[in-house]
């Protein structure tokens, strides 16, 4: 007997839906139902119309498309784990000076995304002077997740389709396709149509990112592997062959595993307190990881806030409220760049 596959798939969703919302408590509901009432002088101001999940999607009728492996990237990325297994076992020969340079490259990438594409270009959740936005769009190269105007717009479907087949990373295909499974196969056909209607204009507009989406593949060589593989080996003397498997390759492969784990991990385990209707989870291992963005139920129930969630008290290294603000903090901290990121009324 044929079973429709989109049929199959909204089972999944409302299966994964189900599974903890039963356990929530009488004020979590409470708090899930007041944290949907949202300011709509604040949202006019700081969000956008492609934040909000569009509920009058339907998943189109008969088969999936059958997927088309990407084995370009399938090769590249498994040399690329390959390397960064490598640096692992080598990361003993490295000098404190340069692990400590690989933590800092680390946190530059993962700023790069969760300040820079993320909370600024994808959620427009605070604005930001010249001199910040071009910090940002180098450590987004830093990063290397695509181009931030490529990183946006794909978010952007995320959020408006999420876990639907015009989802990028649909996590309801499973953990392997949400995490890395995605990148290895040609995108969904409901993904490129959809990607493609959004609103893009003020992505065009910022002569930052277009600059960066020009000089990418130049921006990406320089700072993701020639700077964190040449400053330990000119300012300490490090050998050119650690430099470039642990705070080049290593890193890099790091960051990447902690942002996917976003897409996959923070949709599938944790709790979901501000709305148990939607998969987003809040996943305290996945926050460590990915400098915050592991709160991931409450920033699919407000993606216009600039914070990662209204309080958070971490008990590894007693570190408390270590995500609350740290977007905002770190860009204040820098030159006070950073302006009008203002949290939810509902939640202050």
């Amino acid at each position: 007997m044929h079973v429709n596959s989109s049929v199959l798939q909204q089972n999944k969703r409302t299966r994964l839906l189900e599974d903890s919302c039963e356990n929530m408590t009488d004020t979590q509901r409470r708090n899930s139902y007041q944290t949907r009432q949202q300011n709509p002088e604040e949202i006019a101001e700081t969000s956008l119309d492609d934040d909000i999940f569009d509920e009058s999607y339907k998943e189109k009728d008969g088969p999936q498309p059958p997927r088309q492996i990407v084995w370009r990237n399938v090769v590249l990325m498994t040399f690329l784990h390959i390397g960064a297994v490598y640096g692992l076992i080598i990361i003993t020969s490295a000098s404190a000076l340069t692990v400590l340079w690989t933590c800092v490259c680390y946190v530059i990438s993962a700023l790069g995304v969760t300040a820079g594409a993320h909370r600024l270009w994808s959620h427009r959740s605070y604005k930001a002077k010249l001199p910040l936005r071009i910090f940002l769009a180098i450590a987004n190269s830093m990063a290397f997740q695509n181009d931030i105007f490529e990183w946006s717009r794909d978010h952007r479907v995320h959020h408006k389709y999420s876990e639907t087949s015009a989802d990028p990373h649909n996590a309801t295909r499973g953990f392997f396709f949400a995490h890395i499974g995605w990148l290895l196969v040609r995108k969904h056909p409901e993904v490129i149509e959809k990607g493609t209607k959004l609103d893009l204009s003020d992505l065009k507009a910022d002569e930052v990112v277009m600059f960066q989406r020009r000089y990418y593949k130049l921006s990406v060589v320089v700072m993701c592997f020639l700077v964190p593989m040449l400053v330990p080996w000119y300012l300490w003397g490090e050998s050119l062959w650690v430099g470039y498997f642990i705070p080049g390759l290593l890193r890099y492969t790091v960051v990447l595993n902690a942002t996917w784990l976003v897409n996959s991990a923070a949709h599938m385990w944790g709790m979901r307190p501000y709305d148990c209707n939607i998969n987003p989870r809040e996943n305290t291992f996945v926050a460590f990881s990915a400098v915050g963005e592991g709160f991931h139920n409450y920033h699919h129930t407000f993606p216009y806030d600039y914070a990662t969630t209204p309080s958070f008290h971490l008990c590894v290294m007693k570190w408390k409220q270590w995500s609350r603000d740290h977007v905002p903090y770190i860009m204040h901290w820098l030159l006070a760049l950073c302006s009008s990121s203002t949290p939810p009324t509902d939640v202050q």
